[in-house]
């Protein structure tokens, strides 16, 4: 297993960053560019990446078993992350997760039939006061989601 001639340039990019003895520095990074081209963190992919950096696989494993936003399993084409703590819920999150649910006939750590959609729960996504908001593939976050608003992204990633 490895990865393409663009994702190693992009890694070797975020190695730059850091002093030539340190390389492992770069391990977040790394991580984020394997799982966009591969999809998900398998353990064949995080070995690769601890050879590429010179780190022993166990702590590439602590890594991405410790951030949320790391997917150690494979997930829909589109998973959608949902703040459900305190603030976010008074704000109506936890109804926004309950449409989602519904509309999307899965739970939490679930992915739809047809594989598009993957639900996650999250903790503090830092966006509180724009409640409920909705993360799509760690990528673009969507705030202020009502019911209309989730049918819309929905209707809009299918």
């Amino acid at each position: 297993m490895t990865l393409s001639v663009q994702s190693l340039q992009k890694i070797d990019k975020e190695i730059a960053k850091y002093p030539a003895d340190r390389k492992q520095s770069a391990v977040m990074s790394a991580l984020i560019v394997a799982q966009d081209e591969k999809g998900w963190l398998s353990t064949e992919t995080m070995d690769f990446v601890a050879g590429y950096l010179g780190m022993a696989p166990v702590a590439v494993y602590e890594v991405a078993s410790f951030y949320t936003m790391y997917n150690r399993e494979q997930t829909g084409r589109y998973k959608l992350t949902v703040c459900t703590c305190l603030p976010c819920g008074l704000q109506g999150a936890l109804e926004a997760v309950d449409h989602l649910k519904a509309k999307l006939g899965i739970d939490f750590g679930e992915t739809t039939v047809d594989g598009r959609f993957t639900l996650k729960e999250s903790e503090c996504l830092g966006a509180c006061a724009m409640a409920p908001v909705i993360l799509v593939n760690n990528k673009k976050m969507h705030d202020y989601m009502s019911k209309e608003k989730i049918d819309a992204l929905l209707k809009e990633l299918k």
